[in-house]
């Protein structure tokens, strides 16, 4: 058994910001998970104003609203995760998951020298 971990963070860019990222990705399923960036927030142990925040520079980067506002009605208002965002958290988490198997590959290379 190998002694080695490979360590590594994957997160896409969008000029010189941050875009899409785990923590990002996080706060979108929570938000598609509670129809609520306020609960989303609390259910991550995050404030409202950072969950904002982060939504936001998402929204901002996008080339479509990843992140929609609803209006109150008997039930209040919400949080949505667009189609076009649900994409997103899907490229990702599939980005993601081949990244790890490359760096797994590479280090039982490692392992057999």
């Amino acid at each position: 058994m190998s002694t080695y971990k490979i360590k590594s963070r994957i997160w896409i860019e969008a000029g010189d910001n941050v875009f899409l990222g785990e923590g990002r990705v996080k706060l979108l399923k929570a938000i598609d998970e509670e129809g609520s960036l306020s609960k989303a927030a609390k259910s991550l142990g995050m404030s409202y104003k950072k969950a904002w925040t982060l939504v936001d520079a998402v929204n901002k980067s996008a080339k479509r609203k990843v992140v929609v506002k609803t209006v109150g009605g008997a039930q209040g208002g919400g949080t949505k995760i667009t189609p076009y965002g649900k994409k997103l958290i899907e490229a990702f988490e599939t980005i993601n998951k081949n990244c790890w198997a490359f760096l797994d590959q590479q280090l039982k290379a490692l392992d057999s020298i």
